[in-house]
């Protein structure tokens, strides 16, 4: 899928994992392709299963009940330089790059599957929070067709 550049966002800070996934996901609904409350469903995903992925990376995305509220596929990219944690005191999982994502049917499993292999390689991860411009962001994306 096409990258926009629009919902790329550059140097954001979050006090919380949960303030983090609600920027996300207020992004998706702005973009027109998700309801309002597919917000509150990627809270409670996180709270079921962490969105941390690993190598400084995290996909909010809603619950399997959500998908009734997701309008078209979508995806939002939130560099956060100073990161967020997404583990708690004991085992702290900072991410830097966040991905807020939304898909019609199965295709979160795509897009999450497309992310996790380009984000596999931590250069990959630091190309993408060491990025100045959303072009940029957009450019390493797209050139592997995330």
């Amino acid at each position: 899928m096409e990258i926009q550049k629009d919902l790329i966002h550059l140097r954001k800070s979050f006090a919380t994992k949960e303030d983090a996934i609600t920027f996300c996901g207020e992004q998706l609904v702005s973009g027109g392709y998700v309801t309002e409350s597919y917000v509150p469903a990627m809270i409670e995903r996180n709270k079921e299963l962490s969105v941390y992925m690993g190598n400084f990376i995290a996909i909010p995305h809603g619950t399997d009940a959500a998908k009734k509220d997701v309008l078209k596929t979508g995806i939002t990219i939130v560099q956060v330089p100073r990161g967020v944690d997404f583990g708690d005191e004991n085992d702290p999982k900072i991410a830097t790059v966040l991905f807020g994502i939304a898909g019609v049917g199965n295709e979160h499993l795509d897009l999450i599957q497309k992310i996790s292999i380009f984000c596999a390689d931590v250069d990959n991860v630091v190309k993408l929070a060491d990025a100045t411009t959303a072009d940029e962001i957009a450019n390493l994306l797209n050139a592997v067709e995330v």
